[in-house]
């Protein structure tokens, strides 16, 4: 019985040791989405032809000098590997942009 007792401890001290995480973020920091997929190195030269369409967030080409504007822009490509293929895609997510 005994032994149970210190099974019990090292599991409940094992939990309250994996919940402890330093959760504060630096301010003006992004939340990377969890459902977006980010495009790694290399790039994918060759794709499948399926119909899996996914939201692409890729650069527009656009850069402001006075003010703040969106640089980047979401569009819709029939596959994950098909956005990332294209070298201005940064991530995409799955199904079509809204």
């Amino acid at each position: 019985m005994r032994l149970n007792y210190i099974q019990v401890g090292i599991a409940m001290g094992l939990v309250a040791l994996s919940s402890c995480s330093n959760t504060e973020e630096s301010p003006g920091a992004t939340v990377p989405n969890p459902f977006s997929v980010q495009c790694q190195s290399p790039r994918p030269q060759i794709c499948t032809m399926d119909y899996t369409p996914v939201c692409a967030t890729r650069d527009n080409g656009v850069r402001c000098v006075t003010t703040p504007c969106e640089s980047t822009e979401t569009a819709i490509y029939s596959n994950g590997c098909s956005a990332c293929s294209d070298p201005s895609v940064y991530s995409y997510q799955m199904g079509e942009c809204l």
